[in-house]
């Protein structure tokens, strides 16, 4: 065949068709593809059915946020349709199809979660959806979370903010939040971690959208307190959560009230979560188009349309906390200027500098106080930036000049930008630099330049991402300055304005220009009165950054602030904005309008301005568009001269309405002048306000809810705002209105301008403000300083500065003043500032210079203080530098009764010095008068008493209720005085009889000791027979003594005054004084908030809280927990005074009582029964207090060494195999252990003096082979002696009967022992453990009796039992008593039937105890038995209950040594002051929970003050389960407690060492094997308590008393003076929060000197580590450790010695055989070597090692030839060495 051959025509056909096949096939395949990693999905899949959630109407999300919803578009996207008659309801809402799903989880460490995420099947809303998505969380701080969703495959556009970083470092401290992913639709849930916790964001609510050009996150919230989301205009501060939908998007419009985006761009609110004041952040770092919706639920929606899913979760205790976090995480704000605080002027279109003038020179005559004048546009020629008009501004060089010469200020508009024109006479030269460096913002090739067109017309955009043109900003901006001088810039236009749309070319049909979804943005264009979307800058397309655009602006501008004016400060103001623009910049509210509405929504927005870290902020005064009439200005302007930037500004064409131009005499001059003023009268506190912005983050301009946020009237608050905390402004803002409805929070305050105090609080009133007067209130407990105003800041800074203090309920204030010049840059960083700290507390007002580092050059002074709230004249007025009291003159005194107000004048307090001022009037102390439950007006009234329901406490007594003075006798050796009941006033308790006449007996017992014992003269009462070592004679002299001593005449009151600082230390001279039969009680005014001890409850901090805390004192066997009364009873405390001295007092009363703080300061007792019997010592050192007062009560036992070793022990060890077991392990893992304890388990039945033969037979065989390897064995020993045994069968109880030493009841009463029952089992029973305990006692428990010890054959029986136990059935080593509160599983007696005076089981008062409903009896013996003390004498156990213990103690004592021939240890459950001089003391059943390693801290200090050194808490907690990182942690701090005991429970798990692994047996040992190196300093230590009474676990404040952070400090202690102790004691911290005191520090484990003193600082602390710190100047002896202290002792000693400053260091090693009992042999050892090395060129501040050898000679020691070590040290690390064989030895004692 032939074949065929084709034309041309066809084979160009075929070739065409081709082509069109392989793009036809291209096509097909992009479509079904669509572009990498993404979806393309436009219309439903058949097979999804939408899972519809049944979920209220306001949890519903809408799937349809675009326009055209119907039901079959909704079913189209798988989402639910439910149609409603609310229109604002998302009909078409998201069902659960949608979302992602979490296909995998890691956490690369404790502070990061990264997941991955995979598209679920669900139809897309705008396509492009992405189907693989990466989740990274990081816990960034302790309070800030940050979590980001983004692409996994591809980068995408991400906000290249200048400030926010990703942090390097781990959070500080316990996380305040919890982060849960759900894994299915993925979710997430912030929750914070309270008790119990709180959800604060749920994304499970709606369903997570990512597509390219549509992002969805919602968020459920906590709370409808919704604030911020910006910028826009908000009518109300809180926010309408009726689904309302806010867009973000920079843009130039008018501020005119509709719901419209305006010129910044925050993705940001604050949610206060309930009146906790609890609040959180949530910031979406992203910078795309976007929108808010907050609904009902309540939930917030954002739907952004491009780059990442960026957010940040900031947790606050308050919503101020909120804003630190914030401005923490964007930048600070800047301080601005002194000057630029001052009143300014502006308008649109002067016309010509002559008009500029005019207005000038009109409100200068006007005598307006006005510092800034401004120039818009209309000074440029042809709205030119960089030009100015030859010809209407001709004198424009020399007008800053003529501004400065009357000392103010002139600013200048710039614009972006740049006109593409000539100028009128020669080229456009910034245009063509620009040109030349390329600086513009371009179309989409890169290359061209964008055209568009502004004031000047034809424009072009700087784009100020680029660097070339942030050059070229700075270089015109510095050109410009130097022809037109100015003093600041003003920024306007800048989100870019451009007056076509998009460009003049118009902008191309893309998917940026014309995104699948476009936010409710104003006119639903993107590039409407803008740039177009796909225009270029140097960070990426417009469309990603165009909201960044007046943010980049800020940037450059103010890089040519700092180039122009160099040192000065200057400022930047700015349009357009973004998150960490405040950090250079201010901003005005923009163009406003001359109206009604616009005043009021001013406020709002200056509100969320300063949450959103911008506090320079206000709106144009008088309204920028429109006539503004004479009434609305003047209200404006009085509003404005209260906002941070006051500015009055008006627009072209409209009528002049600066202040004067109303004419001189019009309302508004008159009331501009006096408000402004004002103003300038409160610059000084408005300067300081912005200085605690950018150091602390605090808002100026503040929301009432801030400070009052547990009050939620104010949460809704928007038209009164706060000038900080303390100045509250309410304006008018309605036309003809006089009356205001204002809300008057919960404090004192006091007209501004008055002085007088407002009687509202907490209550909405209609505050009256005629035409002339704005509400302006001062905050009761505010100090403000204040300067006499001037005209302008120039001259006012001139001019004395005053200080003007508003008292609070309390008479107490604080304040603050920062200084600098006012102009100079980073003033505070160089520290070239002055910063006072004011504060007032007892009449006094403190004037502290916290920091000094500027000297005025006007030689200030402060001229006045204005004290309100004074309730009477003061007597006189004494003004003291610290080294010179003057009195002021009554010219200088002024005091208006009618007011209340107290003028001090003619001072002359130099700037820059501490001085305080006290004005001597007695502040009123109000005594509750009905301390019981019950109170009510009638009851209150009855007892004579003042009924005052809004007050605390709300009854009083009145000021003469007491005692009157008479008889006054005084001696040189006392005073003597009779007084008698005032009988003015009715008895108080009908059941406890007043006792009319009393006699006080004041004894100065030494120079610094004092008693005063009032007492009834006549009748004998019960005194608390607990010997005192007190001097034998009294101090006589008066010149030796350190006090003296008034006694105030009706009310009868003594006063004890320092002599050396006038302080008066103790002051009952208050009403209240009672002295009844069973209620006596005495209050005291006190020098100061800082007061220490009173136990033994538990305490959270170590510093009382006076906020009207009551405790009750009254010893029961009661695990610790809040203001429960525990074991034992201590009625003393130390208080601190404002000197800094220090003094102690002591109530030796044994009855039950209570006491009560009040924030006057003051403090009441209340007992109930016995004689009020004070002791005083006065220090003045805290250290010295402690010694004083254990010179008195006795001097701590010396315990023996081996009792400072490690020590275990349970309640439930199953048999004496367990404890073998425990044993074998423990040496096997080689941790360091010295003592093993048995519980009540031993014990037959738990009786005393037994041994449970079946599982515990081998149990003292065990002790003998523990004991042979050096261990040490104790056993517990409770009080109650079983009472149901056959006769002859349990010794102890038979001859206890034959020594009759059992308590009875009365022989009026009965013959009886008074019966109880605790652990003893009845014979022959088995106990039912599944009953409930009362049915356990009563079926189980036996009868049993309780020893009294005060009796002599007692303490003999008890003696003998034990001995014949040591020597018949288990030896031991030391003695555990417990239970001897004494505590009773039965209230009061066996069948609870108490005999005798109901009165003793439930006193006419009950203090405040646990159980109080139950009476005195519960849980322990009645009142009623009658005990016998050594001298014979009968008294009750009510009277003497609260000394079971105490006399349980000494009697063990006594036992173990005459049993032991050793020293030995007791430790004991029940103290009561001086049980230390014979035992320890643990600090009860505590709680393994974290919180408890703070209390445990709390309680040695405090037990350390009461003179029981030797205390500990059970380690890892003694109820409920140990946790692995909490019982570690606790090990690290056990380690350095006196007494470290790990010891738990029955049932629970074990939580020894090496219960847990070998990780934690490993890191226990670490720490102990410190311990025991140590173990030679803390013996010393305990040696120096037992014979000079110094503390051992000691606060800081013992050391460093001077420096005040110290006084406040309890989670860290020292050991003596010379080791620092800093534990982590919360979860999950591995930097721990440290205070390195005023002095030089080493760090323990490298040797390394601490760079920094008298700061707090972050310290590492990985699991394996407690921070330890050395102090400079000290000698620390120390030995090698070994399994236990028998071999440890065997091993050289050593010292560490920590050179000072001087190279100088001293310290002491007390060292005996560590048992004996009587003399101790010391050697003092002074380390020789370190003066000869520093000889040798060794440098100082070092810390050297020295190892000694215990077995060489005294002429070792001082042989020079030892001295040749030095030639051998080796150096262990960078700060450390080593020295090795110098030689002590052990001998008699010597000294240095």
């Amino acid at each position: 065949m032939r074949k065929r051959h084709f034309t041309g025509l066809e084979v160009s056909l075929m070739v065409l068709f081709a082509l069109v096949l392989v793009v036809a096939v291209a096509m097909i395949v992009l479509v079904a593809t669509g572009e990498p990693g993404t979806i393309k999905d436009s219309g439903s899949d058949p097979d999804i059915v939408p899972e519809c959630p049944n979920i209220p109407e306001g949890e519903r999300v809408d799937c349809f946020p675009d326009a055209g919803a119907s039901q079959q578009k909704c079913l189209e996207r798988a989402c639910c349709w439910s149609p409603l008659n609310e229109t604002n309801v998302p009909w078409c809402f998201f069902s659960k199809n949608h979302g992602y799903s979490v296909v995998s989880e890691s956490k690369p460490d404790s502070t990061h979660i990264e997941a991955k995420l995979t598209r679920m099947d669900a139809p897309s809303l705008f396509g492009a959806d992405i189907k693989e998505l990466t989740f990274y969380a990081e816990m960034q701080t302790e309070n800030r979370l940050r979590f980001k969703i983004t692409d996994a495959s591809k980068a995408r556009f991400e906000v290249p903010h200048e400030h926010v970083q990703s942090l390097s470092d781990t959070p500080n401290g316990p996380l305040k939040y919890r982060l849960e992913l759900i894994q299915k639709p993925f979710g997430l849930k912030v929750w914070r971690t309270t008790s119990p916790e709180k959800l604060l964001f749920d994304t499970t609510i709606g369903p997570l959208v990512f597509a390219d050009q549509y992002l969805q996150l919602s968020a459920k919230l906590p709370s409808h307190n919704i604030y911020g989301i910006g910028e826009h205009v908000h009518q109300t501060f809180r926010h309408d959560t009726n689904w309302r939908t806010w867009p973000i998007f920079t843009r130039d419009a008018f501020p005119n009230g509709g719901t419209h985006n305006l010129y910044g761009h925050y993705p940001y609110f604050t949610c206060l979560e309930d009146t906790s004041g609890q609040s959180f952040g949530v910031f979406l770092m992203n910078s795309n188009a976007m929108e808010v919706t907050i609904q009902p639920a309540p939930a917030v929606t954002f739907r952004t349309i491009g780059g990442v899913l960026d957010f940040y979760i900031l947790i606050g205790e308050t919503p101020e906390a909120v804003v630190d976090e914030f401005t923490k995480l964007i930048g600070r704000p800047f301080i601005p200027p002194y000057w630029s605080l001052g009143f300014q002027l502006s308008r649109w279109d002067y016309g010509s500098l002559e008009e500029v003038k005019k207005v000038v020179e009109r409100n200068r005559q006007a005598g307006l106080p006005y510092d800034v004048q401004y120039t818009d546009i209309d000074y440029m020629e042809n709205k030119k930036i960089f030009t100015y008009d030859m010809d209407k501004f001709a004198e424009l060089p020399q007008f800053a000049d003529y501004m400065h010469d009357k000392g103010q200020k002139y600013i200048v508009i710039l614009d972006p930008a740049v006109s593409t024109g000539q100028r009128i006479n020669g080229p456009y030269e910034a245009l063509e630099r620009g040109h030349a460096a390329k600086v513009w913002v371009t179309e989409p090739d890169g290359v061209t330049p964008l055209l568009g067109e502004v004031w000047p017309g034809e424009t072009l955009f700087p784009d100020y991402t680029n660097q070339a043109c942030i050059d070229w900003w700075v270089d015109e901006i510095s050109r410009f300055h130097k022809e037109v001088k100015h003093d600041a810039l003003w920024i306007d236009m800048n989100e870019v304005a451009n007056f076509v749309k998009g460009g003049i070319k118009g902008c191309a049909d893309n998917k940026l220009n014309y995104p699948p979804f476009t936010p409710r943005i104003l006119d639903d264009l993107m590039y409407s009165k803008t740039l177009c979307m796909d225009a270029k800058h140097k960070w990426g397309d417009h469309y990603d950054v165009h909201s960044l655009y007046g943010y980049s602006m800020v940037l450059a501008t103010d890089k040519a602030s700092k180039a122009v004016f160099g040192k000065s400060r200057s400022m930047v103001f700015t349009r357009s904005s973004f998150p960490g623009v405040g950090k250079y910049s201010g901003h005005w509210l923009g163009d406003n309008g001359a109206n009604w509405n616009d005043i009021k929504w001013a406020i709002p927005g200056m509100l969320e301005f300063n949450l959103f870290g911008i506090p320079y902020i206000g709106a144009d005064i008088c309204g920028f568009f429109d006539d503004s009439t004479e009434e609305l200005c003047t209200r404006w302007m009085q509003v404005g001269a209260f906002y941070p930037f006051s500015r009055n500004h008006n627009a072209q064409g409209y009528a002049d309405q600066d202040p004067a131009a109303y004419g001189f005499d019009s309302l508004v001059v008159n009331t501009s002048r006096h408000y402004l003023n004002i103003r300038y009268t409160l610059l000084p506190y408005l300067y300081t306000l912005f200085y605690k912005a950018h150091v602390n983050g605090e808002t100026v301009v503040r929301p009432v809810m801030h400070e009052f946020y547990s009050d939620s009237e104010t949460w809704a608050v928007h038209k009164q705002f706060m000038w900080g905390a303390h100045l509250l402004i309410t304006p008018v803002l309605d036309p003809g209105v006089e009356f205001v409805e204002a809300y008057i929070p919960d404090a004192i305050w006091y007209n501004f301008e008055t002085g007088i105090k407002i009687t509202d609080r907490k209550a909405t009133i209609n505050m009256h403000l005629p035409a002339d007067k704005i509400g302006l209130h001062l905050r009761g407990g505010g100090i403000l300083p204040v300067q006499r105003p001037d005209i302008t800041t120039t001259y006012s800074r001139l001019h004395p500065m005053g200080l003007i203090v508003a008292l609070d309920d309390n008479k107490a204030a604080s304040g603050e003043l920062f200084w600098d010049d006012g102009d100079s840059r980073d003033t505070v960083s160089s520290g070239v500032y002055i910063h006072y700290q004011f504060s007032v507390a007892n009449g006094v007002l403190s004037m502290q210079v916290a920091h000094n580092g500027y000297t005025d050059p006007n030689n200030l002074k402060f001229e006045k203080i204005t004290v309100m709230g004074v309730n009477s004249a003061p007597a006189h007025v004494l003004v003291s530098d610290g080294n010179v009291v003057i009195t002021l003159n009554e010219s200088q005194i002024d005091y208006d009764s009618s007011t209340q107000v107290l003028h001090l004048t003619n001072l002359e307090l130099e700037l820059g010095k501490e001085y305080t001022v006290n004005w001597e009037v007695k502040i009123s102390v109000n005594i509750d008068c009905y301390p019981e439950e019950d109170k009510d007006q009638a009851k209150c009234e009855a007892r004579g008493c003042i009924w005052e329901p809004i007050s605390n406490p709300q009854c009083y007594y009145p000021e003469n209720h007491g005692y009157i003075t008479s008889n006054k006798v005084e001696t040189p050796s006392g005073i003597t005085v009779d007084i008698d009941r005032n009988s003015e006033f009715p008895s108080q308790r009908s059941r406890s009889r007043d006792i009319s006449k009393l006699r006080v007996d004041i004894t100065y017992m030494s120079g610094r000791s004092l008693r005063w014992k009032i007492f009834d003269p006549y009748n004998a009462r019960y005194e608390v027979p607990v010997h005192l070592d007190l001097p034998a004679t009294p101090e006589t002299d008066e010149t030796k003594r350190e006090y003296r001593v008034q006694i105030n005449d009706k009310p009868f009151g003594i006063q004890v005054i320092r002599k050396e600082t006038n302080e008066i230390i103790w002051d009952s001279a208050v009403p209240g004084f009672t002295f009844s039969d069973q209620f006596l009680q005495i209050s005291t005014r006190l020098p100061s908030d800082y007061v220490y001890g009173f136990g033994e409850t538990e305490h959270p901090t170590y510093k009382h809280d006076l906020n009207f805390h009551k405790y009750g004192l009254f010893a029961k066997d009661q695990p610790p927990g809040y203001k429960l009364n525990s074991y034992g009873v201590h009625p003393f405390y130390m208080g601190l005074e404002k000197s800094k001295s220090a003094h102690g007092v002591l109530l030796l009363n044994s009855n039950a009582m209570d006491v009560t703080f009040q924030p006057t300061p003051a403090l009441t007792y209340r007992t109930i029964g016995g004689i009020l019997d004070f002791y005083m010592v006065m220090g003045p050192t805290p250290e010295e207090v402690v010694q004083q007062y254990t010179e008195m009560i006795g001097r701590p036992v010396l315990p023996a060494y081996w009792s400072l070793g490690f020590q275990l022990c349970r309640y439930g060890y199953a048999n004496d195999t367990e404890i073998a077991d425990l044993y074998r392990d423990m040496k096997a893992a080689k941790i360091p252990y010295d003592v093993q304890y048995a519980d009540i388990d031993y014990m037959e039945r738990q009786m005393d003096f037994t041994l449970d033969q079946v599982n515990f037979k081998e149990l003292p065989a065990l002790v003998d082979q523990m004991r042979a390897d050096g261990m040490r064995f104790i056993f517990i020993l409770d009080p109650a002696i079983a009472g149901n045994e056959t006769k002859g069968s349990y010794p102890a109880f038979d001859t206890g009967i034959e020594k009759d030493v059992f308590i009875k009841w009365p022989p009026e009463l009965s013959n009886d022992i008074v019966w109880g029952k605790v652990w003893p089992d009845y014979p022959n029973v088995t106990v039912d453990n599944s009953l409930d305990w009362d049915t356990q006692v009563e079926l189980f428990r036996a009868f049993a009796a309780f020893p009294d010890f005060f009796k002599t054959s007692t303490a003999e029986w008890w003696g003998e039992q034990i001995k014949d136990y040591y020597n018949n059935i288990m030896k031991f080593d030391g003695l555990w008593i417990d239970m001897n509160e004494p505590a009773s599983f039965v209230h009061g007696t066996v069948g609870e039937n108490c005999l005798g005076n109901d009165d003793l089981e439930n006193p006419p008062y009950m203090p405040p105890l646990e159980s109080q409903l139950r009476g005195l009896n519960h849980k322990t013996l009645c009142m009623n038995s009658e005990q016998i003390l050594a001298s014979g004498t009968r008294v009750k156990h009510y009277d003497v209950h609260n000394l079971y213990g105490w006399s349980h103690t000494k009697p063990t004592y006594d036992a173990l040594l005459s049993t032991t021939g050793k020293r030995g240890v007791v430790i004991t459950r029940s103290t009561y002051p001086s049980s230390g001089r014979w035992a320890g003391h643990w600090l009860g059943d505590n709680y393994s929970a974290w919180d408890q390693l703070l209390k445990s801290i709390v309680g040695m200090m405090e037990f350390s003050i009461f003179g029981i050194p030797y205390t500990g808490a059970d380690i890892c907690g003694f109820f409920n389960v140990a946790e692995y990182e909490m019982c570690l942690r606790w090990m690290q701090l056990g380690a350095f407690y006196p007494f470290s005991r790990n010891h738990n429970t029955i049932n629970m798990p074990r939580q020894d060492p090496v219960a847990w692994g070998t990780g934690f047996a490993n890191m226990s040992r670490d720490v102990l094997n410190i311990r025991y190196t140590l173990l030679p300093y803390l013996y010393t230590l305990m040696y120096e308590a037992h014979v000079h009474g110094n503390t051992v676990v000691r606060p800081l404040l013992h050391e460093f008393v001077t420096d005040e952070k110290t006084w406040d400090i309890d989670r860290q202690f020292l050991w003596g003076p010379a080791l620092l102790i800093t534990p982590v004691l919360e979860m999950g911290v591995t930097v721990v929060r440290g205070y390195v005191p005023k002095d030089l520090w080493y760090d323990y484990h490298t040797g390394k000197a601490v760079e920094v003193q008298g700061r707090f600082v972050d310290m590492d602390a990985p699991l394996t580590k407690i921070n330890l710190h050395v102090r400079a100047g000290h000698i620390l002896p120390w030995q090698k450790p070994e399994s236990n202290t028998q071999y440890s002792r065997l091993n050289p000693l050593g010292l560490i010695v920590a050179l000072n400053d001087e190279g100088v260091a001293n310290g002491s090693l007390f060292w005996d055989d560590g048992e004996g009992i009587g003399e101790f042999h010391l050697c003092v050892c002074v380390c020789v070597c370190v003066c000869v090395c520093l000889g040798m060129g060794i440098m100082r501040n070092l810390m050297v090692l020295i190892s000694l050898d215990v077995s060489s000679s005294i002429n070792d020691l001082f042989n020079p030839g030892s001295l040749e070590i030095c030639e051998n040290m080796t150096f262990l690390q960078s700060d450390i060495i080593c020295c090795t064989a110098l030689r002590c030895f052990q001998s008699e004692v010597f000294s240095e």
